[in-house]
């Protein structure tokens, strides 16, 4: 009886661990990250950019203005870190410490095998700058476009700038999703979230109006979900700038924004963390001074499932 017993709790045991293990998910942390011009434009060495990517713990990271006087600061940090490389092409690229086995017709996703088989597809985008509709709206003189005042205007603004990019991009995109993987997007947008630029934080003159930003609302039509959104809601408490660390948030010739973003296919549910990283307490969750560039980065930790 007493080994009949201790055999039904050892069954028992191996159940219940196989069913733990079956539902316990490994983490997966994606970073976007834009050098400004290669990484070394503020004087910084590229071993700066690296400690950045290693203080975020990131797995797979969205470059953006990789460029550098010499090259492509993309590929020496791929070196360094012993990662796989892509070059998109525009001065971004996708790096990633598991392999980068293949890629969308016009590059604008790579796809990531993680360990066990699995592939997700990794997107990364540098939307188009000028005109930028914050700096339009505040009058802060920024190229030959006109001063704004209203949400229609911003909206009209920000689609010429940048609409037609992010329709070819969403085309690829949702032919990841339509074919069923897990897509993940990073990049600098160049553009606010229309997630932040509401009549509540409106009210608390944060911004000066609301404006429904057309590219992450796009981009959430597709099914996409802001990772640092998903677990830091509240715009107010958490605006989470990340443009940009070289001027004061009260510069009248400037203007803080959220502008870096990574979207999931996931839910938000699988999100464990969202960190803005740059160059102090005060504006960051992670920290490395001095910090290299323009841009603060965004590293999301999602729970994901390494088997297929």
């Amino acid at each position: 009886m007493m080994i009949r017993k201790t055999l039904y709790s050892f069954l028992l045991m191996v159940i219940l661990l196989s069913a733990l293990k079956a539902e316990d998910p490994s983490s997966l942390r994606v970073m976007t990250l834009n050098l400004y011009h290669g990484g070394t434009r503020l004087g910084q060495p590229l071993s700066q950019t690296v400690k950045a990517i290693q203080a975020a713990k990131a797995d797979i990271v969205g470059l953006q203005e990789t460029e550098n006087q010499d090259g492509d600061s993309s590929v020496e940090l791929a070196r360094v870190l012993k990662w796989h490389h892509f070059a998109q092409g525009g001065r971004t690229s996708v790096i990633s410490r598991y392999p980068i086995v293949g890629h969308t017709p016009k590059k604008w996703g790579v796809h990531v095998k993680l360990p066990a088989g699995i592939v997700v597809h990794a997107y990364n985008v540098h939307f188009h700058y000028i005109p930028y509709q914050p700096y339009q709206l505040a009058r802060i003189p920024y190229g030959d476009f006109p001063f704004i005042k209203t949400e229609k205007e911003a909206v009209h603004w920000a689609n010429e700038a940048r609409g037609d990019q992010v329709l070819r991009m969403l085309s690829e995109l949702k032919m990841s999703l339509k074919a069923g993987k897990v897509c993940f997007l990073t990049g600098d947008f160049n553009e606010p979230s229309h997630q932040d630029w509401t009549e509540a934080v409106a009210e608390r003159g944060r911004i000066p109006i609301k404006v429904a930003y057309p590219t992450t609302l796009r981009i959430t039509g597709a099914g996409m979900k802001d990772g640092f959104r998903a677990v830091r809601k509240d715009p107010i408490k958490e605006p989470g700038w990340t443009w940009t660390p070289t001027t004061k948030s009260t510069d009248p010739a400037d203007r803080h924004d959220r502008i870096d973003f990574v979207f999931s296919s996931l839910p938000d549910s699988t999100v464990k963390q969202a960190a803005v990283v740059g160059e102090s307490k005060v504006n960051a969750h992670v920290v490395v001074a001095p910090w290299p560039t323009d841009h603060r980065g965004v590293v999301v930790e999602y729970r994901i499932k390494f088997s297929p």
